[in-house]
């Protein structure tokens, strides 16, 4: 199932959009799709650290450093 989603471009970003579409022979949608989901994992994983951070600065997330994850994870020690 798909969904239809309007949005305003500024005018160089359509024209460059247009340009490629046309020398391509696709659809303009298609590279807006294409675009929109190469980038959605970078922006949902940009603010879930965003919110970490957050929950760090206000004290209700606690860190763990490197060596005791290794320890944990390894059962090793760290000289």
């Amino acid at each position: 199932m798909s969904a239809v989603l309007s949005l305003r471009l500024a005018d160089d970003v359509k024209e460059r959009l247009d340009r490629l579409s046309a020398v391509t022979r696709r659809p303009a949608a298609v590279y807006v799709r294409e675009a929109l989901e190469a980038h959605l994992d970078d922006l949902e994983d940009y603010y879930a650290a965003v919110e970490v951070c957050e929950r760090i600065r206000n004290g209700e997330e606690d860190l763990v450093s490197v060596e005791d994850t290794r320890r944990e994870l390894l059962g090793v020690s760290v000289a």
